[in-house]
């Protein structure tokens, strides 16, 4: 039996566990990256584990998330992540430079590698062939360390592709169709694998489309093989020689089949508040737009950018409609100027950020009070916009650039033939704002300088014996990270001080939770599926961490938060029955006797509520999460190892 590629990937990078679906593994990273909303704290990290210098092939830190310089906090952060960088052997990407993973993929990504991000869209590398995970910024500093990465072995989900897209049909219309099909939950504990004939008519940028918003299936990662098409997107970076071919064996098994006729696809619109609720434009069209903005790590490459351009040359945005145009690279960016489109895009009438993620995590540029925002980017949750009661749509830039001249959402295929565009075959290499790290030599006199903003990292404790508290928050299904710790342009500069960061904990969905939490001590969680969908932020973890939180129950976890939770000492467990989630109201006093012991070894621990209703709930954890949480989180498992 032949192997898949990503199974081809794991297997040379296996260092233990068996390749069987649902076990353990533990994987080699040749490559990290993290950026600054996430970095401050993998970096504190990465320090109290005192290993001198990273053991990568390659770490990247990257300025793209908190660069709204509203006050001293984010440039403090910003000082910190330069400084600890230049001492222990990372790169750094100034702010500026671009978005992690549209330079990362520019400059870095490597065919048949492996790379794991404090970033949940780091699978966006899967567009060049390579395995690219999200995960905590502890896993994270733990690999930069040496250390082995764990995750599930991966069921493959194979997702072909025939024909060819239509005029007027992007790469995002190819993930929501996807996203229609599989859901928010159908990716996970699976890679998604893209092959067959309509693979070959996609170029590097619309792979990494499609690979990005894999993330949005709860998927652990997507890739594409590497090709000729690989190798001359290689080529136009000045990166030729790191290219290897890479493709399925002839025999390969997949755990599961779809097919995608990129023929007969039509321009598709993600409504809110999920990128799975997804509808074809020409159902929306008429409805009128207050907003468009086009950018993020999703749409942002040359390509996107030379194709909005071209739907805009000679055009006025509609007076009614606000547009913001952020390039993804500084290369992008130079190279919209030197050709041209630049001014096309000015002279139309769209606001040019700068490289960076900006509205896609709520730093600027938010809609009016419920107001339509058109937007490229990869997620539409509740409030993540920055205004509570906007409605946001996920679309394509084709779809966006049209919409924005008439005023309302407006099906591109309508105006007929799409304007010819052409990405160079070389691009402008220039890597100046990417700063090489001290020497081994000159390390030891780099100073790593701290803000008054930055704070010690909470640390878990071992678990009780006997675990009796209270249900101190009860949600329902699919709750996001971004409910859990929401982002923007208010919260994301305390992403380095804990203390104050759990004032804003839940408060998406209960404004008394953090006080509520604090006054009782703590307690636990209780969701419903998919909790912790999302971003990996691991503050998630860490701030409920801090308001004293043990457990979290739930129908199901998403993938990335169940291992925050597990690193940050907070036990998973999951409904053996689901219907038992009726059964446990908010406010109940509950308790699970020989809770430390059900952790060490048991699959099954019984709560027991108030009024001695029994529940029975499931702890699917490895040998190796079970020391972890018994240490009280990784890192007081990590001091332990030495």
């Amino acid at each position: 039996m032949g192997y898949t590629i990503a199974q081809k990937i794991i297997k040379n990078h296996l260092v233990c566990g068996e390749m069987v679906v649902g076990k353990e593994i533990g994987l080699k990273i040749d490559q990290t990256l993290t950026q600054d909303a996430t970095g401050t704290m993998a970096y504190l990290q990465f320090e109290a584990m005192n290993i001198d210098r990273v053991k990568t092939e390659l770490s990247v830190a990257y300025i793209d998330h908190n660069t709204l310089q509203a006050g001293f906090e984010n440039a403090d952060d910003h000082r910190y992540i330069q400084t600890v960088t230049k001492k222990h052997g990372i790169r750094f990407s100034r702010p500026g430079n671009g978005i992690c993973h549209q330079v990362h993929l520019e400059r870095f990504s490597k065919p048949g590698k492996t790379l794991i991000g404090s970033d949940s869209h780091t699978p966006t590398a899967g567009g060049i062939g390579m395995l690219g995970m999200g995960a905590g910024g502890l896993d994270v500093a733990v690999a930069m360390g040496g250390g082995t990465y764990y995750i599930t072995m991966p069921k493959i989900i194979k997702m072909e592709l025939t024909g060819k897209l239509p005029d007027y049909v992007g790469a995002k219309d190819v993930i929501l169709e996807v996203l229609r099909i599989l859901s928010v939950k159908g990716g996970v504990g699976a890679v998604v694998e893209y092959v067959g004939e309509g693979v070959k008519t996609l170029s590097v940028p619309q792979r990494a489309t499609i690979t990005n918003m894999g993330a949005e299936l709860g998927a652990t990662s997507s890739i594409f093989p590497s090709d000729s098409v690989t190798k001359a997107f290689l080529k136009a970076e000045g990166r030729e020689e790191d290219f290897v071919e890479l493709q399925p064996d002839a025999d390969a098994v997949y755990d599961a089949e779809y097919t995608v006729d990129l023929s007969s696809l039509k321009p598709l619109a993600a409504c809110p508040h999920s990128p799975d609720n997804v509808k074809e434009v020409s159902a929306l069209s008429g409805m009128k737009i207050n907003q468009v903005c086009i950018g993020s790590c999703t749409n942002s490459s040359m390509l996107d950018m030379l194709t909005v351009a071209a739907i805009l040359k000679g055009k006025t945005v509609h007076p009614d409609v606000s547009l913001s145009i952020s390039p993804g690279s500084k290369q992008v960016y130079t190279m919209l100027a030197e050709c041209g489109a630049l001014a096309d895009l000015i002279a139309a009438g769209a606001r040019i950020l700068e490289c960076a993620c900006g509205p896609c995590i709520g730093m600027g540029f938010s809609p009016q009070s419920a107001g339509v925002s058109l937007r490229t980017f990869n997620r539409n949750f509740l409030a993540r916009s920055g205004t509570a009661d906007a409605q946001v749509y996920l679309v394509s830039p084709e779809t966006a650039a049209v919409s924005a001249i008439t005023g309302v959402f407006t099906d591109p295929t309508t105006l007929g033939v799409a304007p010819k565009v052409e990405v160079p075959s070389v691009f402008t290499i220039n890597d100046n704002l990417i700063e090489l790290p001290a020497s081994v030599e000159d390390a030891a006199n780099v100073v790593v300088e701290r803000g008054p903003n930055i704070k010690p990292i909470p640390v878990g404790k071992a678990p009780e014996k006997d675990l009796a508290c209270e249900i101190v928050l009860k949600v329902g299904d699919d709750i996001t990270t971004d409910h859990i710790m929401p982002a923007g342009s208010k919260i994301l500069p305390y992403r380095s001080n804990v203390p104050k960061l759990s004032e804003y904990c839940f408060t998406v969905c209960d404004k008394e939770f953090p006080e509520r939490a604090k006054k009782k001590g703590g307690g636990v969680i209780l969701g419903g599926s998919n909790y912790g969908q999302g971003s990996s932020r691991e503050h998630a973890a860490l701030v409920p961490l801090y308001l004293g939180v043990k457990a979290v129950i739930a129908k199901s976890f998403a993938r990335i938060h169940v291992a925050n939770l597990i690193n940050f000492g907070i036990v998973p467990m999951t409904l053996e029955n689901p219907e038992d989630y009726e059964k446990i109201a908010q406010g109940d006093e509950i308790r699970i006797d020989g809770f430390a012991e059900a952790i060490a070894g048991e699959n099954v621990a019984v709560l027991t509520t108030k009024s001695g209703e029994k529940v029975r709930l499931n702890l699917s954890l490895s040998a190796r999460q079970r020391e972890i949480l018994l240490a009280g989180g990784r890192l007081n498992y990590t001091k332990l190892q030495k």
